[in-house]
């Protein structure tokens, strides 16, 4: 499945490994038709142990990567930060595009 929005593996692997990111997932509409030019683009993190960034340094992460994904909107999650109400369908249904492993 090929994705709405061009992604420059490079840039995403650079910017995974600055932050200490384990794997880096999309999930949302961006993996849907209903994907449309507003959209945002929502992404799934998991973090290296230990490496969990604060509120405001997760702010400037997302930032971030909005800029990397062309200045469309991010939202950036951790697993936690999801409702446990549709968590496991996110987690389940997330794409990778970084995995460190």
């Amino acid at each position: 499945m090929s994705l709405p929005i061009p992604i420059d593996r490079d840039r995403l692997e650079t910017f995974a490994r600055r932050h200490g990111i384990r794997r880096l997932s999309l999930f949302g509409s961006v993996l849907r038709d209903d994907f449309r030019p507003g959209s945002d683009v929502d992404v799934l993190v998991e973090f290296e142990p230990g490496r969990t960034p604060g509120f405001f340094r997760l702010f400037d992460m997302q930032d971030e990567l909005s800029a990397l994904l062309g200045g469309r909107r991010v939202d950036l999650l951790t697993r936690d930060d999801l409702s446990p109400y549709f968590r496991d369908d996110v987690v389940r249904t997330a794409r990778a595009v970084y995995d460190a492993a």
